[in-house]
């Protein structure tokens, strides 16, 4: 009896042997636009997440929050295609270059890192460019995505 092949991606053998994964099986992964430099969003990945994004093109992070793969743009349709992988120097760390859709932040900003100390405080510096609601549905649904409550 033949047993059925995974159709589950896994990690090529050169990547799994140079990632490094804390405690949890997590590694940060920072995006940035490919084509500008602009730093979009940090989030978390698991082997799996990495192998999903590699085997299917469009970003793919592992929620802490949910436990689980958080597929980007999955309920906002603000989706991320990989461009390019690439390991920091210690392998403790990746760089997405992707091509972001519309906004990456769950603000509605086009990227996560709006606000700046200033002077002493903190500052806003860049306005929603859609409504939170209009991407998420509800503001409770809008919630699910903040720092505080999971930030993927």
């Amino acid at each position: 009896m033949t047993q059925a092949a995974s159709t589950q991606p896994v990690l090529p053998a050169a990547l799994a042997d140079a990632l490094c994964f804390d405690a949890r099986g997590l590694i940060p992964a920072i995006a940035q636009q490919h084509d500008s430099g602009e730093i979009l969003m940090m989030a978390w990945m698991n082997a799996e997440a990495i192998a999903e994004t590699l085997a299917s093109g469009r970003v793919c992070y592992f929620s802490r929050s949910r436990n689980g793969l958080w597929r980007k743009g999955e309920t906002s349709g603000q989706v991320q295609m990989l461009k390019e992988m690439r390991l920091d120097c210690d392998g403790d760390t990746l760089l997405l270059l992707v091509d972001q859709a519309g906004v990456a932040c769950h603000t509605g900003r086009r990227n996560c890192f709006f606000r700046a100390m200033r002077e002493g405080a903190l500052v806003e510096i860049d306005a929603p460019l859609i409504a939170p609601e209009a991407l998420y549905g509800a503001p409770d649904e809008a919630s699910l995505h903040g720092c505080h409550a999971s930030h993927g």
